[in-house]
């Protein structure tokens, strides 16, 4: 019963969302049953009404929200004021607007919630990554030639998971492995824990079997320490970056060379068993003492042979005592797991992994959230948290009440805070203040794109009009709901930008393919 009453909180389309008694709040409005038959005629008929009462006119309306799941609704005035003499030039309202309501997209990161505007995260997010790999949006060419490796750094053990162990994959695409696994926990013996579980497993676990990351005995799990571990784990990366670049700078200055630092871009991924790992870019830049603000390159006694022996190093070493906790007086030691990968990024396509890999990698990961563990929620609140956490279920929800037992302390309670993220409370997307440019730069720019399209301009900052620079505009919006006001303006909508994403997919198609006969020609 607990489990149906959260499923169906947890899924259905208008949960969490709010209305006032303003233009188009249709969205969140209770209805009557009616039969699937009934529906979808009325659907028909709706779409029929929209498409024969000025539909272009509501398409280009709506359009910059036209692929969101959940647009949010808005509505007031918008003044346009000289800011030299305060005078109001002139003011439009969004009651003579279609639907009376300015359409805004939600803005939500995770694929689950919002796969429209997590398309465009995930963009903005690889021209992040990739601009501090090759340059360009304002950081300099040279950071191509600058050493780069991508780590992914793990968590420890908490107790034996069900897994699918590859010694070699052949496999282009990891996401998509179809190698051959080892079995899962093979052993000569047949041990049992004292709960008298068997600690063995000699299936061969497919990519999608549920039981990968379960615990072998759940009552072994230390599920307390998984939820602090989760919670102290951006501590902990900021402690190793640190250590790492003290340990660089100490060689650099034994070789009589100058100082160095490191620029990072880093994206969290959740394993199946729920705990937090890091898929790491990190940069070797020089300093500029008469301008540290500058990316240069770093000295060329400094490789990226130094820079993987040093994070190698750190992780070894690297540990922290958390506070005090009623349930571990001690604390918990905070280290990172034996697993580590690291790789040289090569650039232009040449070696193990590029950078274009790298930066479609951690975009996607950026959009992810705790599906991969099995869990998805909104924030748990104290009326809400039966419905997901309990001490003798499901692995999700036994780590979801270690995050809210253990979240009473003074010391833990980001626990409570971020127990529907198993307790990680960090950015999925973060990077270095130098690393490259930043996601506000790139949504100001597409803004400014947008405009110009309005505008009809096709080059030049939108400034460059005569009357740009001498006009204020100012809003004066209220929240009216979230959604769309019918199913059929939704249908309408999101297929609109269907269309418009395959169009341009195709392009992008066209012109790789273009570039790499011209590539293929070239060398030959």
């Amino acid at each position: 019963m607990r489990r149906a009453a959260r499923d169906h909180f947890s899924q259905r389309p208008d949960a969490g969302s709010r209305t006032r008694n303003t233009p188009g709040c249709g969205a969140t409005t209770g209805h009557a049953y009616t039969s699937p038959a009934a529906r979808r005629l009325d659907l028909a008929a709706s779409v029929l009404r929209r498409a024969e009462n000025g539909y272009g006119a509501w398409l280009d309306h709506i359009w910059p929200a036209a692929a969101c799941t959940h647009p949010i609704r808005l509505h007031g005035l918008i003044r346009h004021v000289d800011p030299a003499t305060g005078e109001i030039l002139r003011t439009a309202s969004t009651d003579a607007m279609p639907d009376r309501v300015i359409y805004k997209p939600c803005g939500n990161r995770r694929d689950r919630a919002c796969p429209g505007c997590a398309e465009t995260y995930r963009r903005d997010a690889f021209q992040l990554i990739r601009a501090g790999l090759a340059g360009g949006k304002g950081i300099p060419a040279t950071v191509a030639a600058h050493p780069a490796v991508f780590a992914t750094f793990t968590a420890p053990s908490f107790g034996p998971v069900h897994a699918r162990p590859v010694r070699l994959h052949t496999c282009t695409d990891l996401a998509r492995c179809r190698c051959k696994p080892e079995p899962c926990h093979a052993r000569r013996d047949t041990p049992v824990c004292s709960h008298g579980r068997p600690m063995v497993c000699w299936r061969r676990h497919s990519p999608g079997d549920a039981r990968l990351g379960q615990p072998l005995c759940p009552h072994c799990y230390d599920y307390a320490a998984h939820a602090v571990w989760n919670n102290a784990a951006g501590e902990l990366w900021r402690r190793t970056k640190q250590d790492i670049e003290r340990h660089l700078t100490a060689l650099a200055g034994r070789r009589g060379l100058s100082p160095v630092r490191l620029s990072h871009g880093k994206a969290a991924e959740y394993q199946a068993r729920g705990a937090v790992h890091f898929h790491v870019l990190l940069r070797l830049d020089g300093i500029d003492l008469a301008d540290p603000a500058r990316i240069t390159p770093p000295p060329a006694g400094i490789t990226a042979a130094d820079l993987e022996g040093a994070i190698r190093r750190t992780v070894r070493v690297i540990s922290y005592r958390t506070p005090p906790h009623p349930a571990s007086p001690a604390g918990w030691v905070i280290g990172w797991g034996t697993e580590l990968d690291i790789r040289v990024i090569r650039m232009r396509g040449i070696g193990t992994v590029t950078d274009l890999a790298v930066a479609s990698y951690l975009a996607k990961y950026s959009t992810k959230g705790t599906e991969p563990a099995g869990h998805a929620s909104a924030r748990i609140t104290p009326d809400t948290i039966g419905l997901y956490a309990h001490a003798d279920g499901t692995h999700p929800e036994r780590l979801i009440h270690a995050c809210w037992t253990l979240g009473a302390a003074p010391d833990y309670v980001g626990l409570r805070r971020w127990a529907h993220m198993l307790g990680f409370g960090g950015h999925f997307l973060t990077k270095a203040r130098r690393y490259s440019v930043t996601l506000t730069a790139l949504r100001q720019a597409r803004i400014t794109y947008r405009r110009h399209q309005d505008a009809g301009l096709e080059h030049g900052p939108i400034e460059s009009r005569d009357d740009a620079g001498t006009t204020l505009v100012l809003n004066w919006l209220t929240f009216t709901g979230t959604g769309w006001h019918t199913t059929a303006d939704a249908l309408l909508a999101n297929t609109a930008a269907d269309q418009a994403r395959k169009r341009r997919q195709a392009g992008r198609d066209e012109l790789t393919t273009e570039y790499a006969s011209s590539t293929a020609s070239e060398a030959a």
